[in-house]
């Protein structure tokens, strides 16, 4: 899903990168009030978990790749500010580290994969639980629910951003970007799934700490 270099035109460059770049700002700001001791090594370790995750890509057309984004098991163990530093911080090591994913690329993969896929996965899953019931059945089905919405709303963003750039009309790029990541979606739901399953069998606290 990471978009390189060359495949988007300036004005949608300069648009996600400005989006972003508030949306991460008002991240580290709200970060630095509510943000707490037992916050911080999760973060870290999230952050860790997420970028060997996402090594794992699975090309498709049109020159981008899908892979495991993460975004929903961080926002819905932190919150999705949280969840978009979490991200942030993993696009950039992999921009610069790895090529996966455009300099000039990056606010259209920080908003994709960074915002949009950490506040849809995260109010996904608190409208099932608040519709269903606060139990871990619930749970379960509401992070396969988020982690899925997710990477899909996340492809259409890219898509669309592409087919904005003038790479592919809309009509093409969309319908692949999505179908392609609606499998892989499945996927990512079933290991965040297994992962909070875990997570609440081992450390249940952690569940409840205060999202941020």
């Amino acid at each position: 899903m990471h978009i390189p270099d060359g495949f988007l035109n300036v004005a949608t460059v300069a648009t996600t990168y400005a989006v972003s770049a508030g949306g991460v700002g008002n991240a580290v700001r709200i970060a630095n009030k509510k943000l707490g001791e037992k916050q911080v090594p999760l973060m870290g370790v999230m952050a860790a978990f997420i970028f060997a995750a996402q090594m794992l890509n699975f090309p498709i057309a049109g020159g981008t790749s899908g892979h495991l984004t993460g975004a929903a098991l961080a926002s819905i163990l932190l919150g999705p500010w949280a969840s978009v530093l979490i991200m942030t911080c993993v696009l950039i090591a992999q921009s610069l580290i790895f090529q996966d994913g455009g300099l000039l690329a990056l606010g259209a993969n920080i908003l994709n994969m960074g915002i949009i896929a950490s506040f849809s996965s995260y109010y996904v899953y608190r409208l099932i639980m608040s519709l269903m019931g606060n139990n871990k059945r619930n749970m379960l089905i509401g992070s396969f629910a988020g982690a899925w919405i997710a990477t899909v709303l996340s492809a259409s963003a890219a898509a669309v951003e592409l087919a904005v750039s003038g790479v592919s009309p809309l009509h093409l790029v969309l319908p692949a970007m999505a179908g392609v990541h609606a499998l892989i979606g499945i996927g990512e739901g079933l290991i965040t799934g297994a992962v909070l399953g875990a997570v609440l069998a081992a450390r249940a606290d952690l569940l409840q700490l205060k999202p941020i």
